[in-house]
């Protein structure tokens, strides 16, 4: 294990501060600098770090781990792989340290979504169920106590049940289970809307997944942001292709 860093104060992050924080205590260190970024969420202000990032997932990763009441190695493995890319070796294994330390304790789900809510725009809040839909379909045993937590998950965070069913219709776009039903899902209309509502449709969630939404949390979220822009993509040169649009 990487030796853990020196304590940074609350100042650093609003993710040091209320259930978060008393969930990750003292075992965080200094895995990333004290930078952070505001951005305007409705009508206040959330200041959301690429380590608050990371620590708000770390804990909603616990969660749905915890759900089916074992944590699995492919699981574990998905998880290491995604922090080594987007934040290195060594705070992979900070990150790693935190997870396990969280694992052990009862986790007030619904404060800690609410204190993510408060703190981080609706497009981050994203970007958190994404990667958490992609880790409980990792080992391709979708259970049902992960269905029924991430569902829980996306409710407080304030995720619309159509842009949840986007996000999850957007993981088979392109893959064995695709059909023509999912791209229709990943645009968030049906098959009896028009031509003309398909494009808008797509123009609409087009800005929505722009990765540019999420450019203040890192590289790595950025790149899982363009992950499901393209998906957009695909389904909707998939309806134009089957509809014959131009």
């Amino acid at each position: 294990m990487a030796k853990l860093g020196k304590f940074i104060g609350a100042a650093a992050g609003f993710a040091l501060g209320g259930p978060i924080g008393a969930l990750v205590g003292f075992a965080i260190g200094a895995v990333f600098d004290g930078t952070t970024v505001t951005v305007q969420n409705g009508s206040q202000f959330s200041q959301a770090s690429p380590r608050d990032f990371a620590l708000s997932l770390i804990v909603l990763i616990a969660a749905v781990m915890k759900a089916d009441g074992s944590v699995k190695r492919v699981e574990l493995d998905f998880v290491k792989s995604y922090l080594a890319r987007s934040y290195g070796q060594q705070k992979m294994e900070e990150l790693l340290h935190v997870l396990r330390d969280v694992l052990k304790k009862p986790i007030p789900l619904y404060e800690v979504c609410m204190q993510i809510r408060v703190n981080m725009t609706y497009a981050s809040r994203l970007e958190l169920l994404h990667f958490l839909l992609k880790l409980a379909l990792s080992d391709a045993q979708y259970s049902e106590p992960e269905k029924q937590i991430i569902a829980q998950i996306a409710h407080y965070l304030g995720i619309t049940p159509t842009d949840f069913q986007s996000i999850h219709a957007s993981l088979h776009i392109n893959s064995a289970s695709d059909n023509l039903e999912n791209a229709y899902k990943v645009l968030e209309i049906t098959e009896n809307a028009s031509d003309e509502d398909v494009k808008k449709a797509y123009k609409k969630m087009a800005m929505k997944y722009h990765p540019d939404k999420v450019s203040h949390l890192g590289e790595e979220v950025q790149k899982s942001a363009t992950e499901k822009f393209k998906k957009v993509n695909d389904a909707y040169e998939k309806i134009k292709k089957q509809r014959d649009i131009k």
